[in-house]
């Protein structure tokens, strides 16, 4: 009954099953009941695993259910319907079915056994996506999807050569806890830090979604980082480099989010950002800080996509989402400006949202292990968050000065799924112990004390101030055309360049080797000529008594050189 058993079946058969179903209701109806089909599969059943076999002497599992696939399974799920109510609109094939097996090889990803079938499903990941960022149809979205593909693809090569190596090393591809020390693991490591957008590995994160279509970039932002973050929870819980790693991740994006017009981009740097705190929390490996990390992965996909759900609300009704575009929507979009706010809150971790139940948990830990320095760099990433995401992007959008816009508010079921994002994320925020039952280690924790809510309100209203401040010195609208140059400039411009020259220069010096080697030729067998030609000394007619002569010499050489 279970020998293939995994809930990426279920997104597998819709997207198969949906081409041949006419566009419209009945189509969005098989998408909406997909992500239930799938949870269902994994909702009752007790922990172990399931779709065992054999494959050329490999143990497989097709589906491992404990508390840290299920938590993901949950809130993976509830993330693909919330995307698919969003995309209601959407009468686009290549995007539907691309959702549904993106979702679907995501959902598979985190039940996998094995290092295997994680690989499968990770590349399934990388070949789904991608066609959310071509179904834009510019060159543009092109160029990224091209550079996306490349990086993702060359993420699922390195992680395959990892576990063929693990596999000659140690004879199992059990996918469990590993400690870095050899080529494998270090590959394996690697290939999971280029989806999780590490620091120099990131560039593809910012060049891929704000490029992708006003749903594609909400779709995008809920699953891939998120599955790495598993990936790590469950493959290199409490590795100490990825504490350093984590910090890098949540302070370098900072610059970028505060100075970027492009408000979608903006939203990919906060995500980087993010991302760096369950990163430390994953590298700190406490009970508390394994907790905090998936809590703020589940929480992140929620108030991160209801940000960028309301942003390509904007996209979907102006056609842009530049800063330096937009203002002055609240009066048109009120609902939408309302949502941006609830997301903005989160991400900065006010109290009531589940950014704070979740990200002080990661704060506790830090502070707990006597990681002074660490606890006061995610500090510092906290109050830029609220710098960049919950006050500029939306002043810059709805409560800038008016440009005079006119717009509809978002069309009823994006408002819907907004609504859903929002409710998960004030639900939780306000009422945390059913997120907190569901997490791996069994830690009591208690989110709202005296000393939590007011370092949390002292840093909002700080990092509010400091906001005041750079506007009045007119920080932003001196930057708002800003071309901002990240670490991709090393390869897609200089490293460009330097083929270039390369080229040029390398060109030359072989056209110069050709003329001198075919000179040097000729002058070799112009010489042979003369010597062999017909007119050449060795072509003469040589009398009997020269040749007689020439042996005598020979001879009397050879008796000289044996007796000397």
């Amino acid at each position: 009954m279970f020998e293939f058993m995994t809930p990426a079946l279920a997104y597998v058969a819709a997207a198969f099953a949906l081409p041949f179903i006419p566009n419209g209701r009945w189509r969005q109806f098989l998408m909406i009941l997909t992500p239930f089909a799938g949870a269902a599969m994994f909702w009752d059943l007790p922990y172990g695993t399931y779709g065992n076999f054999n494959l050329m002497g490999m143990h497989i599992g097709l589906m491992r259910v404990d508390a840290l696939s299920y938590i993901f399974g949950l809130g993976f799920s509830l993330a693909a319907l919330m995307v698919v109510i969003y995309a209601w609109h959407i009468r686009d094939t290549i995007q539907q079915v691309a959702t549904l097996l993106y979702a679907g090889s995501a959902i598979g990803a985190v039940f996998a056994a094995d290092l295997v079938t994680l690989f499968i499903f990770w590349e399934g990941t990388a070949i789904a996506s991608v066609f959310l960022i071509w179904a834009r149809r510019t060159e543009g979205a092109y160029a990224a999807g091209m550079r996306y593909l490349i990086v993702q693809v060359g993420s699922g090569v390195i992680l395959l050569a990892g576990i063929i190596l693990l596999y000659r090393d140690t004879g199992s591809v059990a996918f469990r806890a590993m400690e870095l020390g050899d080529a494998a693991t270090w590959a394996i490591l690697l290939a999971f830090g280029i989806k999780c957008a590490f620091p120099l590995l990131h560039n593809w994160l910012h060049d891929a979604y704000p490029a992708a279509t006003v749903t594609g970039t909400v779709i995008l932002s809920a699953f891939t980082t998120k599955l790495a973050v598993y990936a790590l929870a469950r493959g290199f819980p409490g590795t100490e480099i990825l504490i350093y790693v984590g910090v890098a991740m949540a302070l370098f994006p900072i610059a970028y989010a505060l100075v970027e017009n492009e408000l979608r981009r903006v939203l990919t740097y906060a995500l980087n950002s993010q991302l760096g705190f369950m990163v430390v929390g994953i590298g700190i490996g406490t009970p508390l800080a394994i907790n905090g990390a998936i809590a703020h992965a589940l929480s992140s996909i929620f108030y991160q996509a209801l940000l960028f759900m309301s942003i390509g609300a904007v996209l979907f009704r102006i056609g842009s989402s530049r800063a330096s575009d937009l203002g002055g929507l609240a009066r048109q979009m009120p609902w939408t400006a309302l949502f941006c706010i609830v997301g903005g809150l989160s991400i900065a971790a006010l109290p009531a949202t589940t950014g704070f139940v979740s990200k002080s948990l990661v704060l506790s830990a830090a502070g707990y292990g006597g990681l002074y320095l660490v606890w006061l760099a995610l500090i510092a990433a906290n109050a830029a968050a609220v710098l960049h995401s919950s006050i500029r992007v939306p002043l810059s959008a709805f409560f800038g000065p008016d440009r005079g816009l006119r717009a509809k508010e978002a069309p009823s079921h994006m408002l819907i799924a907004m609504t859903l994002a929002a409710a998960v994320t004030v639900g939780i925020g306000l009422y945390p112990d059913p997120l907190y039952a569901l997490l791996p280690n069994d830690v009591a924790y208690e989110p709202y004390t005296l000393s939590h809510l007011v370092t949390q309100f002292q840093l909002v209203l700080f990092a509010a101030l400091a906001f005041a401040l750079l506007v009045k010195a007119g920080f932003w609208s001196a930057r708002s055309r800003t071309i901002l140059l990240d670490t991709d400039w090393l390869y897609r411009r200089l490293f460009a360049s330097s083929l270039g020259l390369v080229s040029v220069y390398g060109g030359g010096l072989w056209r110069w080797t050709v003329v001198v080697g075919q000179r040097r030729l000729d002058h070799f067998l112009s010489g042979v000529y003369r010597a062999h030609g017909p007119q050449g000394v060795l072509a003469r007619t040589w009398p009997t008594g020269s040749m007689v002569l020439w042996i005598a010499i020979l001879l009397g050489t050879t008796l000289v050189l044996t007796y000397v």
